[in-house]
């Protein structure tokens, strides 16, 4: 029961420190930030404690297993000894290591993601909960847009495809797509994530960052839009366009498409892999830097737990296991989330040593499933400067560190509501 009125007190803790960071105190819309707020609490009790839910989100994490099965045939045929025998593909590898279990299936996902997209049906679903997320919440049309459609599409993505709009808009507005940018998670790399952590959990923590990332950027950055201001200048919709006669350039061929979608995902394949080698050595290498000084407890696992311990704490943990949660917390910030997937995946899959507790793995998996982290900051700001103009892209680089205490706010609201109803 302590444990839990402690995660309850960090839900509003987080809400506080946002407030505390606020740079319009006086114009936060609270009533819309509270209509969030319950809106989250009632889908994280939904897919956490209901068994219609929790039975939604199993379907949807099932859904990407089988999808990743289907990706391991195509693996096979190429390299089979990556593949274990034991698998449904039949490879010849005594075990799965890192690159086949989880980034080789994204070869097959982001390409079905990115024909849904070229068909029109992941821009139809965009727009009709975008829609009624903006009618419900009070919040402005695009955003609303815009927070469904980089929870499917990625961050970089749709700030591509967004373009026209984000011309239309002023600084403090692109401050608070910058804000929300931080917490995403691409649809297509859902399959990896479900390999390694428990999947309803991955799945539970997309909604919940939606619905986190709106009130975390309405606290931290409100702005007052005018009914005149709040028009979408454009949704990513191929089929809508074409029927309209909008489109301005001929859409390309579906086979150069896919080709490119294909190029696209390996690309994402070999940055990762690159991203994970690099950021592991790196830690390592300074561990063995701090192991010179003759300390050992002086570790770079150590520091980042001493940062983050206040905040795991709020989540609901006892002071051991919120250092050694604070510390994969940390880990996950300065790299990225598929370093500590691949740290702690076989103790959470297990349950074993901390993860015998279902709130740990709740709310440790929910924590890592988006994209906050320093490099993504780089991503975004880089984004930016091929979009809009030079003046609000010094806007937004003169408020990184609020993005990046936007991106750790909603990843810690997200774990602080799945975790309320997991123990």
């Amino acid at each position: 029961m302590a444990l839990l009125l402690i995660n309850i007190v960090g839900i509003f803790a987080f809400i506080g420190v946002a407030y505390l960071f606020s740079n319009d105190r006086k114009n936060i819309q609270w009533k819309s930030v509270g209509i969030v707020l319950a809106i989250e609490l009632f889908f994280a009790w939904f897919f956490m404690s209901f068994s219609i839910g929790r039975d939604a989100v199993k379907a949807a994490a099932d859904g990407f297993a089988w999808l990743v099965n289907i990706a391991y045939q195509g693996i096979v045929f190429a390299i089979p000894n990556w593949v274990p025998a034991t698998s449904a593909a039949g490879g010849t590898a005594q075990t799965m290591n890192f690159i086949t279990s989880a980034l080789l299936p994204i070869l097959l996902v982001v390409p079905l993601f990115d024909i849904l997209t070229y068909i029109g049906v992941l821009p139809w679903i965009i727009k009709w909960i975008g829609r009624g997320l903006s009618i419900i919440t009070g919040q402005p049309k695009f955003e609303a847009f815009f927070s469904v459609e980089m929870m499917f599409l990625g961050n970089t993505e749709v700030l591509a495809v967004s373009k026209t709009q984000l011309d239309t808009m002023n600084s403090r507005r692109i401050l608070t797509i910058a804000l929300m940018s931080m917490s995403c998670v691409t649809a297509s790399i859902l399959g990896a994530y479900t390999q390694m952590m428990p999947g309803e959990y991955v799945i539970t923590a997309v909604p919940l960052n939606i619905l986190s990332a709106i009130i975390m950027a309405a606290i931290l950055n409100p702005v007052v839009v005018s009914p005149e201001e709040d028009t979408v200048a454009t949704i990513h919709n191929p089929a809508e366009e074409a029927a309209s006669g909008e489109m301005k350039a001929q859409k390309e061929p579906f086979f150069s498409f896919l080709g490119d979608s294909i190029l696209g995902a390996g690309k994402l394949v070999l940055i990762i892999t690159a991203n994970v080698i690099a950021f592991v050595a790196l830690a390592a290498l300074i561990n063995g830097l701090f192991g010179l000084t003759g300390f050992e407890w002086l570790t770079l696992q150590n520091i980042l737990g001493v940062i983050m311990f206040p905040f795991a704490w709020l989540l609901g943990f006892n002071p051991n296991q919120a250092f050694e949660i604070a510390q994969y917390m940390g880990t996950k910030l300065i790299t990225n989330e598929f370093v500590v997937m691949g740290e702690v995946s076989k103790s959470v899959l297990a349950h074993q040593g901390l993860f015998v507790s279902e709130h740990a793995r709740a709310v440790l998996t929910t924590f890592l499933t988006s994209f906050a982290n320093f490099g993504t900051l780089g991503m975004i700001i880089g984004a930016f400067k091929g979009l809009v103009s030079k003046e609000k892209v010094d806007y937004v680089s003169k408020h990184v560190p609020l993005m990046m205490v936007s991106g750790i706010l909603v990843s810690l609201l997200t774990a602080a509501m799945a975790g309320l109803f997991a123990w």
